[in-house]
């Protein structure tokens, strides 16, 4: 097994290279998509399978950014859904031999953090304006300005060491049980990864709904008894 620090490219496209955690990456999001199209092509009141199954993620996904950000989970959805369904198949990745999960590299890691940290900032300056959403590095005294930026920086950092940590763990422990033991021996540890890789999806998507839920702020609109925000009178 080669160190997570070092990626030796598969092939290249131009001066580009592509290693083997860009291409599982492109593997995931070809057959999400696959799978978007043909559940959501023929969508009916009168609903399949697939979509019923389709619909209670969703409705799972919306619960949870209500519950944790307690703001209309619409503008968040997309956002949210798509880092948590991404996460748990990049994680679940490794059950596949030969397959290395993209989320036990830094660098996969890393993009995804920095999407939250961009989301954040779009988000904040979306609901308080810029003026505002830079007041509250400046909360409650200015002498926390730097302590607030260096929070920024830090709870960033802090997502992409335990996805990295949890999941790298997991597949060194795997592959050096898998190489001592044989094939049966490692699989009440794999339920244990499927279980890992599960929690860890979860853990990230809803620290993602607490940083922006922060960015916000108290300026969002109150939320009637359906779970929906209306405008205040």
């Amino acid at each position: 097994m080669t160190s997570p620090l070092i990626l030796e490219p598969v092939f290249q496209i131009g001066p580009v290279p592509i290693t083997e955690p860009v291409l599982v990456t492109w593997a995931i999001m070809i057959g999400l998509a696959a799978l978007a199209f043909l559940v959501t092509r023929r969508l009916s009141l009168q609903p399949s399978r697939a979509q019923a199954a389709l619909e209670a993620v969703v409705s799972a996904i919306d619960g949870q950014i209500a519950d944790t950000m307690q703001a209309d989970p619409a503008p968040y959805r997309a956002l949210i859904g798509t880092i948590l369904i991404y996460v748990l198949l990049a994680n679940w990745s490794s059950l596949v031999p030969g397959i290395e999960p993209p989320t036990a590299h830094l660098e996969t890691d890393a993009a995804l953090a920095l999407i939250v940290l961009g989301a954040t900032i779009v988000y904040g300056v979306r609901m308080q304006g810029l003026g505002g959403y830079l007041k509250t590095f400046a909360e409650p005294s200015w002498v926390m300005i730097p302590l607030n930026l260096v929070e920024q920086i830090t709870r960033t950092f802090s997502l992409i060491v335990r996805l990295f940590g949890n999941i790298m763990s997991g597949v060194f422990i795997i592959g050096i049980i898998l190489s001592l033991a044989g094939l049966l021996v490692p699989i009440p540890l794999m339920a244990l990864d499927l279980l890992t890789g599960a929690v860890q999806a979860y853990i990230f998507a809803v620290l993602a709904c607490v940083f922006i839920g922060a960015a916000i702020g108290e300026n969002r609109p109150p939320r009637n008894a359906s779970g929906k925000e209306h405008d205040t009178p």
